[in-house]
């Protein structure tokens, strides 16, 4: 059995309170009414149900990331839109292994090294029923020991999914 090497990280509490008053393009967020469901949530790292109250918001992993830690990142420092729920929620913000229930057909796993410098790229393109199989690939990622942290995007979007640490 192979010891899992990271931890997968949905987007801290206090990062949340901060996102749902101002997102980090400065903008006051307009929460909605999820109709239909399915958004992927960053709070809690799974997808919304119909009915739940969601906002979109303007999110930047890596210069938040850089901020805690000290690190530079440069021109890889980014923003994009995440759904979290509208207010504060009681689901899952950590754990070991792949967030599965997150999973999409294509995603792209970018890793970072302490300085906030990116190493590199792995397109992963499995279908939901194979989405375990992503955990082999970040065994794979986080075997060199400069990467620091992984971030899990959506292609066609370019969307955050997902912050992954070194343990």
């Amino acid at each position: 059995m192979t010891t899992t090497t990271y931890e997968t990280l949905a987007i801290a509490p206090a990062v949340l309170k901060q996102l749902r008053e101002h997102d980090d393009a400065g903008l006051v967020p307009r929460p909605a009414v999820d109709a239909e469901g399915g958004a992927p949530l960053r709070c809690c790292l799974r997808h919304s149900e119909a009915g739940e109250r969601i906002v979109l918001v303007s999110y930047a992993p890596l210069r938040r990331w850089a901020a805690a830690t000290g690190a530079e990142p440069g021109p890889y420092d980014e923003r994009g839109p995440v759904f979290v729920h509208a207010q504060e929620c009681a689901g899952q913000t950590s754990g070991p292994g792949y967030p599965v229930a997150l999973h999409g057909a294509r995603r792209v796993l970018r890793a970072y090294d302490t300085g906030g410098r990116i190493l590199g790229g792995t397109l992963v393109e499995l279908p939901h029923e194979r989405a375990a199989e992503v955990d082999g690939v970040l065994r794979d990622v986080f075997a060199d020991p400069a990467v620091a942290l992984v971030h899990v995007r959506a292609v066609e979007f370019g969307c955050f999914m997902v912050e992954i640490r070194r343990r």
